[in-house]
């Protein structure tokens, strides 16, 4: 019988071949085409679900890449908030600006929640440059119809399984707060340096076995980040 590794010791081996990897810096990679249209079925799917129980308007829309749709306890993690989860794993910020007025819009949110250049920077190599210019759009959209509501938008977090390109997701969350520092009705959460250790090196226990998405301890960070900065201004209104 094969003997299976503890946890730990997963991520331990995984840090280990992750330093021993040659790294293609991102700079010198082709960015990839994107296709919006693979999400078609998982979309329908949430306007079914809607069809059949319409969620409140006014409440806390969250979308974004997997680290949205994994988050099974979102709604008691930010409870007393009316969260309405639409997160589509594997997205990137221009399937966000493609689907957002068929997954943000019609439940006329009063906050919007958004995470996306995980997969930008980590898998299509979008240039941050790009990658910003696609959230103003989004802005812009939101607020043409919206003009009350306010926009989060949560930074690119660090993780074991992208070390070769977090230069590039920090470039893009420089990026970020210069936007979102000239309109009021954004705001910029830092959910990156949460996940960082004291010498500013990312964790290596907040992972599942993949070294990307968050496990229990990660999602609890990221749920005490994100509440505090909606608690600020939202939850008292």
């Amino acid at each position: 019988m094969k003997a299976r590794l503890h946890p730990m010791l997963k991520l331990v081996s995984l840090v280990l071949a992750l330093a021993l990897l040659t790294v293609v810096p991102a700079s010198s990679q082709q960015e990839l085409p994107i296709d919006s249209l693979r999400f078609t079925d998982e979309i329908r799917a949430f306007e079914a679900a809607d069809r059949l129980s319409m969620p409140p308007a006014g409440g806390v829309v969250l979308t974004g890449s997997s680290s949205i749709r994994r988050w099974q306890s979102i709604k008691e993690d930010l409870a007393p908030l009316t969260v309405v989860p639409r997160g589509f794993g594997g997205s990137t910020m221009a399937d966000l600006l493609y689907y957002l007025d068929r997954i943000v819009l019609p439940y006329k949110p009063r906050a919007v929640v958004l995470y996306e250049g995980d997969n930008d920077t980590g898998r299509f190599v979008v240039p941050p440059v790009k990658i910003v210019r696609q959230f103003e759009k989004i802005v812009e959209r939101i607020h043409t119809e919206l003009p009350a509501t306010r926009i989060y938008v949560l930074s690119v977090k660090p993780s074991l399984a992208r070390v070769g390109v977090w230069d590039k997701a920090v470039e893009t969350n420089s990026l970020l707060k210069e936007v979102v520092a000239q309109d009021s009705r954004l705001r910029y959460v830092d959910v990156a340096t949460p996940l960082l250790d004291e010498s500013g090196k990312v964790m290596i226990d907040v992972f599942i076995d993949d070294g990307l998405h968050l496990n229990k301890k990660g999602t609890e960070i990221w749920a005490t980040t994100i509440r505090e900065a909606l608690e600020e201004e939202v939850a008292l209104e």
